[in-house]
């Protein structure tokens, strides 16, 4: 479904509205002469200055945000202010909570707190997927700059030192900055060094645009008493085949905090396997059954910062919470568990 115009979204916006609060809104202004705020929505007792944003990128949102807490406090704290989106993605939904800010969004979730109202409505998909993939400093080789940002957290990085960390061209380097800048996810410091303010603001922001099943994935079986004992034993193959590898997902997980056992084994392969390779390790193809996925990358920036954990190359702790995020079991677990212990930033934390 296409993102509607603005007149459009208000008068969806105002609907919906009505049928949150259970009463139809009797007074709608749209007054464009308080910055940031489209519509004026009168329901009963209560006030909510109403904005519209056709797009949920945190850049967007901290500026409608901002300019909703403004607008909020010059009407003396009467008014409730209500941030209106197509979808309101995790991301999004932690920026209006931390600003006490309220949302609803037209696919028909939201967040509605005031002095005696709460309303709470999530779960409904996004009705305004775009096809294709849009512009964003996420996609697969793009991702290279926030990764290296996160794997060294409070450095600061010339475009020219990020450029050559990440093995890209500096005219795509400084676009990829640009646009992280233009999401508040980066800044720079007086000498233009570029540096990551807030690491958990910047990976949840890439953790919700991330598609793990965008990479190419291989699933089979092979036989193995436990996880453990095939991922060893898968290891030692690879390694002495000089096959160029490294784990992630739960396997991963459970070699840097031995948090969950696991029964499947998620391997991030160079190249695709060799019909040699899998008949060694006597892999049968079996998405159903499959207690081994093998995964050829989108770009080799997931083997950025890979390390040996317990004898097992693993991808850096970031990569392993992303990919978790596709995996069954207790891979929600496990990520909350690999934050906490290996990617605490907060210094308030």
């Amino acid at each position: 479904m296409d993102v509607p115009g603005k007149t459009l979204a208000l008068e969806h916006a105002v609907e919906r509205l009505g049928e949150l609060l259970g009463q139809r809104p009797n007074l709608v202004t749209h007054d464009r002469s308080v910055p940031g705020v489209d519509a004026l929505v009168q329901a009963d007792s209560r006030s909510f200055l109403m904005a519209w944003r056709a797009s949920s990128s945190p850049g967007k949102l901290l500026s409608a945000i901002d300019q909703l807490k403004q607008a909020a406090t010059a009407s003396n704290g009467d008014a409730i202010p209500l941030l209106v989106v197509p979808y309101m993605g995790k991301m999004g939904r932690q920026q209006c909570e931390e600003a006490g800010v309220a949302w609803l969004d037209l696919s028909g979730n939201a967040s509605i707190q005031a002095p005696g109202l709460r309303i709470v409505v999530s779960g409904q998909p996004n009705r305004f997927k775009r096809r294709g993939r849009p512009a964003t400093p996420f996609a697969p080789k793009s991702a290279r700059i926030a990764r290296w940002l996160l794997m060294h957290p409070g450095e600061h990085f010339t475009q020219q030192q990020l450029a050559r960390a990440t093995n890209m061209d500096k005219g795509f380097t400084s676009r990829i900055i640009a646009r992280l800048e233009q999401d508040h996810l980066v800044v720079r410091d007086e000498r233009g060094a570029v540096f990551a303010p807030d690491p958990d603001r910047l990976l949840d922001a890439w953790a919700e645009d991330y598609d793990f099943t965008k990479h190419r994935i291989l699933r089979g079986h092979v036989p193995a008493r436990s996880g453990e004992e095939l991922l060893h034993r898968l290891c030692d193959e690879l390694v002495a085949k000089s096959v160029d590898h490294a784990a992630t997902g739960l396997a991963a997980a459970w070699q840097m905090t031995r948090f969950a056992a696991f029964r499947i084994v998620t391997i991030y392969l160079r190249d695709d396997p060799a019909p040699v390779l899998l008949k060694s390790l006597s892999f049968r193809e079996d998405e159903r059954g499959a207690n081994l996925w093998l995964v050829v990358p989108r770009d080799e920036g997931v083997f950025h910062g890979t390390g040996h954990h317990d004898g097992v190359r693993c991808v850096h702790p970031v990569q392993v919470y992303l990919d978790l995020k596709a995996h069954p079991e207790r891979a929600a677990e496990a990520a909350d568990r690999l934050r906490a212990e290996l990617l605490r930033w907060r210094t308030d934390a």
